[in-house]
């Protein structure tokens, strides 16, 4: 691995501009029940060298799919992806990926995994120990060289799954949230430390796309913000230029009047305030399991947040509440997406304000709220095909393994799990059905009656 150490900070790197990546027109759909569901819809999108590119959108928004797109992990169904205006017939030979959930082998050292992308491309062993251990010197893995992922914190985790990316010194590196499960201050750091080498020159890799949802992430990172909206599918909703100075202040009013802006086009809002499309009856027949991801935000989190604005007079000012409960606004907005969904709250402006049905659940008792939480419930794409599914089973029970196979065809593993731990969480709560752990099976018992019968949609 032959680091360019030439580039200096404040300089541009050789042939800045080019582009590397392209995708025209491009579309993804997966089959269906009901026929194609679509996830992108027209994507053009250009990655040129010497930048770093935020993709960023809200869950459900496909930002995703388009990165393994990018990446040719995943085929379109229509456009095209091209690497240096060569379209893609496979994976992209000038990307590198890191992901989430660190993807390492538990049974190679640190070294090892480093060098499985260049064993795959046939690189000798000689000469791919000392690329792995540039790599590892470069980010900042000197001294576990012969650990096991076992050993390590999820940060250095992480570390290595940057340093595997960056042996093959791709062109273009490509990260599907890769900060997001660590803890604030590891995040910060290694976050902190990765923009550092970027400006250094010592980065092996021409341009960056990064997916996030966290506004401030892209804020930071990126020389470009590309927002991606969904409902009924993913688009180009609008595009940044950041144009601040790295590294960032995030205490100079341009950088908050970015993150406004950035806020107001994630969050959909229009100068009238309604969230984008939802006000449209028929927005609500096209959501699916697919389409309409359910937000990790559980039956406390949101009841908590709805009683918050309630005692604010049944509205107030998002931004203000997140900095009274000293949180950034990203950690309120999935409790938000579900408020919304359940059609409990809208934003309206920069206000959050409960509907009718939303200051009456927040006002209710315990045995009243879920009443009208079971009435909401099923607008919940997932719930709502886990309740309708039990209904239409003679025996009344369903194994958790019957939906993990439906909604695989649209998420990760860990998505799954993440989207069916909500449902029945919300289900459970309104009591539309049980869940029995062991047997991992969903089921309506006879002789139970819910709090209310789901009304149709």
């Amino acid at each position: 691995m032959a680091l360019n150490t030439s580039h200096t900070p404040g300089t541009t790197r050789p042939a800045d501009g080019e582009v590397l990546v392209e995708t025209v027109a491009l579309t993804k759909s997966y089959a269906g029940a009901d026929g194609e569901l679509p996830v992108l819809s027209g994507i053009d999108l250009q990655v040129r060298a010497g930048e770093v590119v935020a993709l960023l959108g809200k869950s459900g928004s496909g930002k995703s799919t388009l990165l393994r797109c990018m990446a040719g992990l995943v085929p379109t169904s229509s456009g095209t992806v091209a690497y240096k205006d060569t379209p893609l017939t496979g994976a992209n030979p000038g990307t590198a990926m890191v992901f989430q959930t660190f993807a390492l082998l538990p049974w190679l050292t640190v070294q090892q995994n480093v060098e499985l992308g260049l064993e795959a491309k046939g690189v000798p062993a000689a000469a791919r120990a000392e690329a792995a251990l540039q790599a590892i010197d470069l980010i900042g893995l000197d001294g576990f060289e012969s650990a096991y992922p076992k050993e390590l914190s999820g940060g250095m985790r992480q570390r290595v799954g940057f340093a595997r990316a960056l042996v093959v010194e791709p062109d273009v590196l490509m990260m599907d949230e890769p900060f997001s499960a660590l803890d604030v201050l590891t995040a910060e750091n290694l976050r902190g430390e990765l923009m550092e080498l970027w400006e250094s020159g010592q980065f092996p890799t021409r341009a960056i796309v990064l997916v996030t949802h966290n506004i401030e992430e892209a804020v930071l990172m990126a020389d470009r913000i590309v927002v991606l909206g969904a409902r009924p599918y993913g688009t180009i909703r609008e595009t940044f230029e950041v144009g601040l100075d790295r590294p960032r202040d995030r205490e100079s009013a341009a950088f908050d009047d970015l993150i406004d802006r950035v806020y107001r086009t994630m969050t959909g809002r229009h100068k009238e305030g309604r969230l984008a499309g939802r006000s449209e009856n028929a927005e609500h027949d096209r959501r699916t399991p697919a389409n309409t991801p359910l937000p990790g935000a559980g039956v406390d989190g949101l009841s908590g947040l709805a009683e918050m604005v309630l005692h604010r007079g049944g509205r107030c000012d998002l931004a203000d509440l997140a900095e009274d409960l000293g949180l950034e606004v990203d950690d309120i907005l999935p409790l938000v997406d579900a408020l919304d969904l359940l059609d409990f709250a809208h934003m309206s402006g920069d206000d959050l304000l409960l509907t009718p049905q939303g200051t009456a659940y927040a006002g209710a008792d315990v045995q009243e709220s879920k009443t009208i939480f079971a009435e909401a419930a099923p607008r919940a794409p997932l719930v709502k095909l886990i309740t309708s599914s039990l209904a239409q089973n003679p025996g009344g029970a369903l194994r958790a393994g019957f939906f993990r196979d439906l909604l695989a065809h649209h998420y990760t593993s860990e998505q799954v799990t993440r989207q069916l731990d909500t449902a029945t969480d919300w289900g459970r709560y309104a009591e539309l059905f049980r869940y029995d752990a062991e047997p991992e099976e969903y089921r309506i018992d006879p002789e139970e009656t819910p709090a209310t019968t789901p009304r149709k949609e």
